[in-house]
């Protein structure tokens, strides 16, 4: 039987990789679409997500969520990183369709009320949405199968500061909040996301096996890549929220270690995670180590297969 998955997104071009993933592989029935802040803005989230799902064909629900952090204020989307509209050079239309009535918090509430015990929920962006539907529902965590989250560093540094991961710092309350209370999560985040990089080659041959949704991913990765080696940090750019959706369904890809963890809340080093020492909290499984390799394959041979 399919997982069942949800995921909180931010897209964004690795988000659109991860996205498509879930789309074509056969061991996830995606049910919906949550939208946060990040990459973009929330409302162009939205329509992003909207705009992949009808180019895939796919007709699922999409609920927009928070605009802003908990606390803190806005932060402006990281264009320098996934181009204005989030897909790098690509205009990004109107989408036909529209998104639920019911924010993305309320839809997370109640579908994993639906699905108690089978729902895996995958946040890829902020945790904002995610904090708030625990707020909204105290059983929220226990009534899912689990968490895989993308964020955080244990010992990697950061990509956005030198401390912090980009999801947890561009909302570090709903990071720490989550990382408190949430409960049987998983945490995909730079110690193995670095280490997964895909050349310009691997989108060519991907473009060249799925011409229009393979194509779609090429066209923006040339942006993303483009911004790696600006910086100097990769021959290639990095599978950040992509090696998330593979961890849900080949956890066996991915070495963990258990860890009490908090997130830096002020200050230059707002966004870090920390463990915590002698701690009474529920341990989170931190990946610390990846097969690279077979991870881009399994990314490749599921997504050559869209059409």
């Amino acid at each position: 039987m399919a997982l069942k998955l949800i995921i909180d997104t931010d897209p964004g071009i690795d988000d659109a990789m991860a996205i498509l993933y879930a789309i074509a592989a056969p061991e996830i029935d995606l049910l919906g679409l949550t939208t946060v802040f990040g990459n973009v803005t929330t409302p162009k989230a939205t329509r992003n997500a909207l705009y992949l799902l009808e180019q895939a064909g796919i007709e699922i629900p999409v609920a927009e969520g928070l605009h802003r952090p908990r606390i803190l204020p806005p932060f402006p989307p990281t264009s320098a990183v996934h181009g204005a509209e989030g897909f790098g050079t690509l205009a990004v239309p109107t989408p036909q369709r529209r998104a639920l009535v019911e924010t993305a918090p309320e839809y997370l509430v109640r579908m994993a009320r639906a699905h108690q015990g089978e729902l895996l929920l995958c946040p890829i962006g902020p945790l904002t949405n995610i904090a708030a539907a625990m707020e909204l529902d105290p059983s929220f965590c226990s009534n899912l199968k689990g968490m895989v989250v993308m964020g955080g560093s244990l010992r990697a540094g950061g990509n956005i500061t030198p401390a912090a991961e980009a999801n947890f710092y561009h909302d570090p309350h709903a990071a720490d909040f989550v990382l408190r209370y949430g409960c049987n999560m998983t945490l995909v985040g730079l110690d193995v996301t670095n280490r997964v990089i895909c050349p310009r080659s691997f989108f060519v041959r991907l473009a060249s096996e799925s011409p229009k949704m393979g194509g779609l991913l090429h066209d923006m990765a040339e942006f993303y890549i483009d911004f790696y080696e600006t910086v100097g940090k990769f021959a290639g750019c990095g599978m950040h929220d992509p090696s998330a959706l593979v961890a849900c369904i080949a956890p066996e890809l991915f070495t963990t270690e258990p860890h009490a963890l908090r997130v830096t809340l002020s200050g230059d080093r707002s966004g870090e995670m920390i463990t915590v020492a002698n701690s009474t909290a529920q341990a989170v499984n931190v990946c610390t180590d990846v097969q690279a390799e077979a991870v881009k394959q399994n990314f490749f041979k599921n997504v050559a297969k869209l059409s």
